[in-house]
């Protein structure tokens, strides 16, 4: 009933509009798995696990937990700098910048909500390790949160500083964890993936 797989950072979720490419983790699923169906997306810098649903009706039954915030997702960060504590939360409602999309912005007018949890893993020289918990799932949340918060993810090309930027050759965010209901029988099902970094 379910594909899960470990998303290569650089490889889009699903294909870009034409003319952009067309290589993604999607059309490799199908290749392999003729008829499994996209649940969720990771952007295309992330690396981490995806699930796919070999059928419409496990779809269903996912994409119903996905809307309704029932999914746990853990992901993994370095960002750049240290955080004052060890915990928080990121409360702050995310809009598209249109005019510089796909990158999203803070808006607390016309922003749909955004939260995300965190917690220190790590303190490195100049960098700091987060566990991070988001508990909505809009476009970039977790790169707008902590750019926010003053600690830019190191290797983002789109929110870095050219600090953060130049501190890591690809985006230090990974999608560790993700912890569903069982669309066959409903338990609860974990897939976890090593960090690469």
């Amino acid at each position: 009933m379910l594909v899960v797989l470990d998303k290569p950072s650089g490889l889009l979720s699903v294909p870009a509009k034409p003319p952009g490419p067309q290589d993604c983790l999607e059309a490799r699923v199908r290749a392999a798995f003729p008829g499994a169906l996209l649940v969720h997306r990771l952007d295309r810098d992330t690396s981490g696990v995806m699930v796919f649903a070999r059928n419409a009706l496990a779809q269903r039954h996912l994409n119903w937990q996905f809307e309704r915030r029932q999914v746990r997702k853990g992901y993994v960060a370095r960002v750049l700098g240290h955080p004052a504590a060890d915990s928080g939360r990121i409360d702050l409602p995310l809009i598209c910048d249109w005019p510089n999309r796909p990158r999203q912005m803070v808006c607390h007018l016309r922003g749909k909500p955004a939260i995300t949890d965190w917690r220190v893993l790590a303190r490195e020289a100049g960098a700091t390790r987060l566990q991070l918990s988001p508990l909505t799932g809009r476009s970039h949340q977790l790169r707008v949160h902590l750019l926010a918060l003053g600690h830019p993810i190191l290797g983002d090309p789109f929110y870095g500083q050219p600090e953060a930027q130049a501190a890591a050759d690809r985006l230090q965010l990974h999608a560790e964890s993700l912890a569903f209901r069982h669309p066959d029988g409903g338990a609860w099902v974990e897939f976890d993936v090593p960090v690469p970094f």
